[in-house]
């Protein structure tokens, strides 16, 4: 069986699959985080069956089925102190959970496939990862851009928020263009994650 792939396929739009290929080094990797991992179950005994399901069972992310996301909750701990009239955040610390979704083949794969399948899905974890460091990259980037932030004439500690929410917005849509883009490359006919796809699906 073979199958040629558009960017769209079960649903899976290169948006909307948090995925990425190569973890790249980092002077942010020191940011620590809580991780997990959540399977969900997909049958099949071949490499076009396995997909298929993933595509019945895979989890909504919006409108469409996607093979595998990553989400995260981060939360600070702010410490601001008032500085005569000014307002001063002295100190921040993250606590921040990654949780990543893969799919769990249920059936006993024969010894072809289960080499086909662990080709694949190691390559959708390695995929996942680049998006974990992205998020690493963001709580590295709001420390830098908040802890020693000093608003004037702000003695109610109120504007120096307003301040700082500005900022941690241009951060997010940042990360948020980053990972659009990364995916709409690996998607792309020859891109890692499309080439990923083709080998499970035409394998055996």
């Amino acid at each position: 069986m073979t199958v040629t792939l558009t960017k769209t396929i079960w649903g899976f739009t290169a948006a909307a699959i948090n995925l990425t290929l190569a973890m790249p080094l980092s002077a942010t990797a020191e940011v620590k985080a809580t991780e997990t991992v959540e399977t969900y179950t997909i049958s099949g005994k071949t490499g076009a069956e396995l997909y298929a399901s993933i595509g019945e069972r895979g989890p909504l992310l919006g409108a469409n089925r996607v093979i595998a996301h990553t989400r995260f909750k981060l939360t600070w701990r702010r410490d601001y102190q008032r500085q005569g009239n000014d307002c001063l955040l002295a100190t921040a610390i993250p606590r921040l959970t990654i949780t990543t979704t893969l799919p769990k083949p249920t059936a006993k794969l024969s010894a072809p496939v289960r080499a086909s399948w662990t080709t694949f899905i190691d390559g959708v974890r390695r995929h996942e990862a680049v998006h974990g460091q992205y998020v690493r990259d963001l709580v590295a980037k709001i420390e830098t851009a908040t802890i020693g932030l000093k608003q004037p004439d702000d003695p109610g500690c109120t504007k120096i928020k307003t301040e700082m929410n500005r900022r941690l917005g241009a951060i997010s849509n940042e990360r948020r263009n980053l990972d659009r883009a990364f995916d709409q490359a690996e998607f792309t006919e020859g891109g890692a994650v499309h080439t990923l796809i083709l080998a499970l699906v035409n394998g055996p």
